[in-house]
């Protein structure tokens, strides 16, 4: 399966939403600005977006909720082994009170994968990251980088955007 998104406005994602009527968007928003991202096997309808292939995938993308992705640049060199330490997860986050969603997206041009996770809500989140099953899944993270990074991981989190709640703001 193949996942899409991109970028910009709320308001021009809407309408990019409202031209493709057919594909089931998902629109997030962060204090940076506005992210559209669907899966299936549709082909890319952004002119400026990211394509990936859906890896791993568990529980159903939401129209509310909390979304965190982890953006990881990975060596070609690295590329194996870091898919295979996701392929062999012990998938603890799913679960987990509050969890929806996970996405293990390989990219299809660039070496930044994303592994996508979606909440309830932020506590939940929160409540996630302080959790042992976190600190068992990043154990040794923290000391040392893995070998196949490429670059330093950083993280993007959004809100998914509800429409009533953007048209009372």
């Amino acid at each position: 399966m193949k996942a899409f998104m991109t970028n910009g406005t709320a308001e021009f994602l809407k309408k990019l939403r409202d031209k493709h009527q057919e594909i089931e968007f998902y629109l997030m928003t962060s204090s940076s600005g506005a992210l559209a991202y669907y899966e299936g096997v549709n082909k890319n309808v952004f002119s400026a977006g990211r394509g990936y292939e859906v890896l791993i995938q568990t529980g159903k993308l939401q129209e509310e909720g909390y979304v965190v992705m982890n953006n990881i640049p990975v060596t070609d060199d690295g590329k194996a082994p870091f898919e295979d330490r996701f392929k062999n997860r012990k998938n603890a986050v799913d679960n987990m009170p509050g969890f929806q969603a996970f996405r293990f997206l390989r990219p299809q041009k660039g070496n930044t994968y994303v592994v996508m996770t979606q909440w309830r809500s932020v506590s939940d989140f929160e409540n996630w990251k302080e959790s042992e099953q976190f600190k068992k899944a990043h154990k040794d993270q923290a000391t040392k980088p893995p070998a196949y990074f490429a670059d330093r991981p950083f993280i993007t989190a959004y809100k998914m955007l509800v429409e009533d709640e953007e048209e009372t703001e």
